[in-house]
Protein backbone atom coordinates (compact mmCIF):
# COMPACT_ATOMS: atom_id res chain seq x y z
CA UNK A 1 0.00 0.00 0.00
CA UNK A 2 0.94 3.41 -0.77
CA UNK A 3 1.41 6.16 1.55
CA UNK A 4 -1.26 7.54 2.57
CA UNK A 5 -1.32 10.99 2.93
CA UNK A 6 -4.79 11.33 5.05
CA UNK A 7 -3.84 8.56 7.40
CA UNK A 8 -3.66 10.81 10.56
CA UNK A 9 -7.05 11.81 10.04
CA UNK A 10 -8.45 8.54 9.07
CA UNK A 11 -7.53 7.61 12.45
CA UNK A 12 -9.23 10.62 13.75
CA UNK A 13 -12.09 9.46 11.95
CA UNK A 14 -12.29 6.08 13.47
CA UNK A 15 -11.43 6.86 16.94
CA UNK A 16 -14.38 9.01 16.97
CA UNK A 17 -16.78 6.72 15.69
CA UNK A 18 -15.69 4.09 17.71
CA UNK A 19 -15.86 5.91 20.90
CA UNK A 20 -19.95 6.98 19.00
CA UNK A 21 -20.55 3.03 18.94
CA UNK A 22 -19.53 2.74 22.43
CA UNK A 23 -21.59 5.19 23.92
CA UNK A 24 -24.57 5.16 21.66
CA UNK A 25 -24.88 1.64 21.29
CA UNK A 26 -26.33 -0.85 20.09
CA UNK A 27 -26.56 1.87 16.75
CA UNK A 28 -25.84 5.42 16.70
CA UNK A 29 -28.23 8.26 16.16
CA UNK A 30 -27.85 10.23 13.09
CA UNK A 31 -27.60 13.83 14.72
CA UNK A 32 -24.58 12.57 16.68
CA UNK A 33 -22.96 11.57 13.34
CA UNK A 34 -24.08 14.26 11.66
CA UNK A 35 -21.64 16.37 14.14
CA UNK A 36 -18.78 14.92 12.11
CA UNK A 37 -15.38 15.11 13.70
CA UNK A 38 -11.79 17.14 14.59
CA UNK A 39 -8.46 16.91 12.80
CA UNK A 40 -6.05 19.36 12.91
CA UNK A 41 -8.24 21.74 14.42
CA UNK A 42 -11.13 21.77 11.20
CA UNK A 43 -14.03 19.94 12.15
CA UNK A 44 -14.80 17.32 8.87
CA UNK A 45 -17.97 16.03 7.95
CA UNK A 46 -18.54 11.70 8.09
CA UNK A 47 -20.85 12.88 5.17
CA UNK A 48 -24.38 13.93 4.00
CA UNK A 49 -25.77 10.59 4.76
CA UNK A 50 -27.85 11.29 1.32
CA UNK A 51 -25.14 10.21 -0.65
CA UNK A 52 -23.38 6.82 0.04
CA UNK A 53 -19.69 7.01 -0.63
CA UNK A 54 -17.66 10.33 0.95
CA UNK A 55 -14.23 12.26 0.77
CA UNK A 56 -14.33 15.48 2.19
CA UNK A 57 -12.79 18.26 1.16
CA UNK A 58 -10.48 18.55 3.63
CA UNK A 59 -8.66 15.07 2.37
CA UNK A 60 -5.61 14.96 0.35
CA UNK A 61 -5.89 11.84 -1.47
CA UNK A 62 -8.51 10.62 -3.69
CA UNK A 63 -10.19 7.58 -1.84
CA UNK A 64 -13.09 7.95 -0.01
CA UNK A 65 -13.89 7.94 3.84
CA UNK A 66 -16.96 6.95 4.15
CA UNK A 67 -19.92 4.74 2.66
CA UNK A 68 -22.90 4.59 3.44
CA UNK A 69 -25.77 2.31 3.51
CA UNK A 70 -29.39 4.27 3.71
CA UNK A 71 -31.71 2.60 5.58
CA UNK A 72 -34.92 0.75 4.29
CA UNK A 73 -38.28 2.91 3.80
CA UNK A 74 -41.21 0.84 4.93
CA UNK A 75 -43.38 -0.52 1.66
CA UNK A 76 -40.47 1.11 -0.80
CA UNK A 77 -37.99 -0.84 -2.53
CA UNK A 78 -34.38 0.45 -2.68
CA UNK A 79 -33.24 0.79 -5.88
CA UNK A 80 -30.27 -1.66 -5.14
CA UNK A 81 -28.88 -4.00 -2.26
CA UNK A 82 -25.97 -3.64 0.12
CA UNK A 83 -25.35 -7.11 1.64
CA UNK A 84 -23.11 -9.69 3.29
CA UNK A 85 -21.99 -11.78 0.17
CA UNK A 86 -21.70 -15.52 2.11
CA UNK A 87 -19.47 -16.71 -0.47
CA UNK A 88 -16.71 -14.04 -1.00
CA UNK A 89 -16.66 -13.61 2.94
CA UNK A 90 -17.12 -9.95 1.93
CA UNK A 91 -20.13 -6.96 1.76
CA UNK A 92 -21.28 -6.12 -1.61
CA UNK A 93 -21.32 -2.65 -2.55
CA UNK A 94 -22.34 -1.00 -5.18
CA UNK A 95 -21.20 2.39 -7.05
CA UNK A 96 -23.12 5.28 -6.80
CA UNK A 97 -26.15 5.56 -9.75
CA UNK A 98 -24.90 7.71 -13.00
CA UNK A 99 -21.75 7.98 -14.53
CA UNK A 100 -19.16 5.22 -13.56
CA UNK A 101 -16.78 7.79 -13.85
CA UNK A 102 -18.36 10.86 -11.51
CA UNK A 103 -15.79 11.66 -8.45
CA UNK A 104 -18.29 9.70 -5.97
CA UNK A 105 -17.33 6.50 -7.94
CA UNK A 106 -13.54 7.83 -8.64
CA UNK A 107 -13.47 8.02 -4.71
CA UNK A 108 -14.78 4.24 -4.28
CA UNK A 109 -11.93 2.85 -6.98
CA UNK A 110 -9.56 5.13 -5.33
CA UNK A 111 -10.19 3.31 -1.88
CA UNK A 112 -9.69 -0.24 -3.80
CA UNK A 113 -6.00 0.87 -5.37
CA UNK A 114 -4.52 2.32 -2.23
CA UNK A 115 -6.01 0.00 0.05
CA UNK A 116 -6.76 2.54 2.26
CA UNK A 117 -9.37 1.70 5.44
CA UNK A 118 -12.83 3.00 6.03
CA UNK A 119 -15.48 3.45 7.73
CA UNK A 120 -19.38 2.02 6.78
CA UNK A 121 -22.11 3.21 8.30
CA UNK A 122 -25.29 0.47 7.42
CA UNK A 123 -28.93 2.31 8.52
CA UNK A 124 -30.85 -0.04 10.17
CA UNK A 125 -33.84 2.26 10.81
CA UNK A 126 -34.55 6.25 10.12
CA UNK A 127 -31.69 8.16 11.53
CA UNK A 128 -29.89 4.91 13.38
CA UNK A 129 -26.91 3.49 11.97
CA UNK A 130 -24.58 0.87 12.81
CA UNK A 131 -21.07 1.54 12.31
CA UNK A 132 -18.80 -1.29 10.88
CA UNK A 133 -14.99 -0.08 10.63
CA UNK A 134 -12.48 -0.58 9.39
CA UNK A 135 -13.57 -2.08 6.00
CA UNK A 136 -11.27 -2.27 3.44
CA UNK A 137 -12.34 -2.47 -0.96
CA UNK A 138 -10.61 -5.58 -1.84
CA UNK A 139 -12.29 -5.76 -4.97
CA UNK A 140 -13.90 -3.94 -8.09
CA UNK A 141 -16.27 -4.91 -10.41
CA UNK A 142 -16.75 -2.12 -12.65
CA UNK A 143 -19.26 -3.98 -15.17
CA UNK A 144 -21.19 -4.91 -12.49
CA UNK A 145 -20.98 -1.55 -10.62
CA UNK A 146 -19.97 -3.24 -7.24
CA UNK A 147 -17.14 -3.58 -5.00
CA UNK A 148 -16.49 -5.83 -1.77
CA UNK A 149 -15.65 -4.98 1.54
CA UNK A 150 -13.88 -6.75 3.67
CA UNK A 151 -13.90 -6.11 7.56
CA UNK A 152 -10.51 -5.26 9.05
CA UNK A 153 -9.59 -5.36 12.67
CA UNK A 154 -9.38 -1.77 14.47
CA UNK A 155 -6.16 -1.87 15.79
CA UNK A 156 -3.84 -4.03 13.50
CA UNK A 157 -5.77 -2.99 10.18
CA UNK A 158 -5.55 0.68 11.34
CA UNK A 159 -1.91 0.71 11.99
CA UNK A 160 -0.85 1.82 8.38
CA UNK A 161 0.15 -1.45 6.33
CA UNK A 162 -3.27 -2.07 4.91
CA UNK A 163 -5.49 -4.96 5.45
CA UNK A 164 -2.92 -7.92 7.10
CA UNK A 165 -5.01 -9.44 9.51
CA UNK A 166 -5.24 -13.35 8.42
CA UNK A 167 -8.48 -14.59 5.89
CA UNK A 168 -9.47 -16.61 8.87
CA UNK A 169 -9.90 -13.35 11.87
CA UNK A 170 -11.48 -11.34 8.96
CA UNK A 171 -13.85 -14.39 8.25
CA UNK A 172 -14.95 -13.91 12.15
CA UNK A 173 -14.85 -9.78 11.51
CA UNK A 174 -17.56 -10.71 8.92
CA UNK A 175 -19.68 -13.31 10.67
CA UNK A 176 -19.55 -11.52 13.76
CA UNK A 177 -20.95 -8.17 11.86
CA UNK A 178 -23.25 -10.73 10.40
CA UNK A 179 -24.76 -11.33 13.77
CA UNK A 180 -25.05 -7.89 14.70
CA UNK A 181 -26.66 -7.09 11.25
CA UNK A 182 -28.83 -9.74 11.96
CA UNK A 183 -30.17 -8.97 15.21
CA UNK A 184 -30.81 -5.41 14.27
CA UNK A 185 -33.23 -5.72 11.44
CA UNK A 186 -35.26 -8.51 13.76
CA UNK A 187 -35.32 -5.62 16.54
CA UNK A 188 -36.70 -2.87 13.77
CA UNK A 189 -39.04 -5.30 12.44
CA UNK A 190 -40.19 -6.24 15.76
CA UNK A 191 -40.43 -2.89 18.15
CA UNK A 192 -42.35 -1.63 14.41
CA UNK A 193 -44.92 -4.40 14.54
CA UNK A 194 -45.68 -3.63 18.22
CA UNK A 195 -45.53 -0.16 17.75
CA UNK A 196 -42.06 0.15 20.52
CA UNK A 197 -44.03 -0.77 23.23
CA UNK A 198 -44.15 -3.88 25.24
CA UNK A 199 -46.84 -6.06 24.65
CA UNK A 200 -47.16 -7.29 28.65
CA UNK A 201 -47.38 -3.79 30.27
CA UNK A 202 -47.38 -1.25 27.18
CA UNK A 203 -44.13 0.68 28.19
CA UNK A 204 -43.12 2.63 25.83
CA UNK A 205 -40.16 4.12 26.06
CA UNK A 206 -37.68 3.41 24.12
CA UNK A 207 -34.64 3.11 25.44
CA UNK A 208 -36.30 0.12 27.48
CA UNK A 209 -38.19 -2.18 25.10
CA UNK A 210 -36.72 -4.80 23.56
CA UNK A 211 -36.83 -7.33 21.10
CA UNK A 212 -37.20 -10.88 22.57
CA UNK A 213 -37.11 -14.00 20.47
CA UNK A 214 -39.99 -16.88 21.30
CA UNK A 215 -36.75 -19.23 19.97
CA UNK A 216 -33.58 -18.43 19.89
CA UNK A 217 -33.01 -18.15 16.07
CA UNK A 218 -29.63 -20.34 16.37
CA UNK A 219 -31.99 -23.31 16.88
CA UNK A 220 -33.43 -25.66 13.98
CA UNK A 221 -36.88 -23.94 14.77
CA UNK A 222 -35.53 -20.10 15.22
CA UNK A 223 -35.30 -17.89 12.73
CA UNK A 224 -35.01 -14.09 12.52
CA UNK A 225 -38.45 -12.78 12.17
CA UNK A 226 -41.58 -11.16 13.49
CA UNK A 227 -43.70 -14.23 13.83
CA UNK A 228 -40.96 -15.53 16.19
CA UNK A 229 -40.25 -12.67 18.41
CA UNK A 230 -42.34 -10.52 20.78
CA UNK A 231 -41.34 -6.62 22.04
CA UNK A 232 -41.08 -6.62 25.35
CA UNK A 233 -39.33 -4.35 28.06
CA UNK A 234 -36.50 -5.44 29.61
CA UNK A 235 -37.63 -6.72 33.16
CA UNK A 236 -40.27 -8.68 31.21
CA UNK A 237 -37.82 -9.96 28.41
CA UNK A 238 -35.87 -10.45 31.39
CA UNK A 239 -38.27 -12.62 33.48
CA UNK A 240 -39.05 -14.52 29.82
CA UNK A 241 -35.67 -15.55 28.92
CA UNK A 242 -35.19 -16.85 32.28
CA UNK A 243 -38.44 -18.84 32.13
CA UNK A 244 -39.61 -16.78 35.08
CA UNK A 245 -42.38 -15.78 33.16
CA UNK A 246 -44.36 -17.46 29.88
CA UNK A 247 -46.99 -16.51 27.26
CA UNK A 248 -49.43 -19.67 26.22
CA UNK A 249 -49.94 -20.37 22.52
CA UNK A 250 -52.91 -18.05 23.14
CA UNK A 251 -51.13 -15.44 24.68
CA UNK A 252 -52.08 -15.43 27.75
CA UNK A 253 -48.84 -14.28 30.21
CA UNK A 254 -48.23 -16.79 33.46
CA UNK A 255 -45.63 -16.00 36.19
CA UNK A 256 -43.86 -18.80 38.22
CA UNK A 257 -45.23 -19.83 41.03
CA UNK A 258 -42.54 -19.19 42.97
CA UNK A 259 -42.48 -15.05 42.19
CA UNK A 260 -46.87 -15.40 42.48
CA UNK A 261 -46.04 -16.67 45.90
CA UNK A 262 -43.29 -14.64 46.82
CA UNK A 263 -43.90 -11.32 49.22
CA UNK A 264 -41.70 -8.43 47.97
CA UNK A 265 -42.14 -4.79 47.15
CA UNK A 266 -44.10 -3.08 44.85
CA UNK A 267 -41.75 -3.66 41.22
CA UNK A 268 -42.67 -7.88 41.95
CA UNK A 269 -46.32 -7.32 42.62
CA UNK A 270 -47.07 -4.78 40.18
CA UNK A 271 -44.56 -5.35 37.24
CA UNK A 272 -45.20 -9.26 37.25
CA UNK A 273 -47.31 -10.67 39.70
CA UNK A 274 -50.01 -8.27 38.49
CA UNK A 275 -49.60 -9.47 35.20
CA UNK A 276 -50.63 -13.18 35.64
CA UNK A 277 -53.32 -14.23 33.59
CA UNK A 278 -53.45 -11.27 31.05
CA UNK A 279 -52.91 -10.95 27.64
CA UNK A 280 -50.41 -9.68 25.77
CA UNK A 281 -51.33 -6.67 23.65
CA UNK A 282 -50.92 -8.38 19.83
CA UNK A 283 -49.68 -6.19 16.64
CA UNK A 284 -52.40 -4.68 14.15
CA UNK A 285 -51.64 -6.67 11.25
CA UNK A 286 -52.33 -10.35 11.92
CA UNK A 287 -49.44 -11.58 9.73
CA UNK A 288 -47.12 -10.08 12.61
CA UNK A 289 -48.63 -11.95 15.20
CA UNK A 290 -46.62 -14.86 17.18
CA UNK A 291 -46.12 -17.97 15.98
CA UNK A 292 -48.84 -20.04 17.98
CA UNK A 293 -46.66 -22.83 17.72
CA UNK A 294 -43.38 -21.66 18.50
CA UNK A 295 -44.82 -19.95 21.63
CA UNK A 296 -46.39 -22.84 22.29
CA UNK A 297 -42.87 -25.04 22.05
CA UNK A 298 -41.37 -22.29 24.47
CA UNK A 299 -44.19 -22.41 26.70
CA UNK A 300 -43.70 -25.94 27.44
CA UNK A 301 -39.88 -25.14 28.32
CA UNK A 302 -41.19 -22.36 30.90
CA UNK A 303 -43.70 -24.92 32.28
CA UNK A 304 -41.29 -27.93 33.17
CA UNK A 305 -39.19 -24.96 34.12
CA UNK A 306 -41.21 -23.87 36.66
CA UNK A 307 -42.89 -27.17 37.82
Amino acid sequence: MASDPDHGLRLAANARVRELAQRHAPLVPLGALREGFTHDGRRVSFGSFQRGIHRPKEMAGEAALTLTTAPKVPGKTPPYEDELDVESRAILYHYRAGSIDQPDNRALRAACLEQVPLIYFHGIARGQYMVVQPVFVTADDPAARTVLLEVGLPVTDLAGGGLVSPPDVRAYALRETRVRLHQQRFRRDVLRAYRHRCAVCTLREQALVQAAHIEEDVGETGIAAVINGIALCAIHHLAYDRNLMGINPEGVVHIARRLRDERDGPMLREGLQGFHGASIVLPSRPADHPDPERLDRRFQVFRASAA
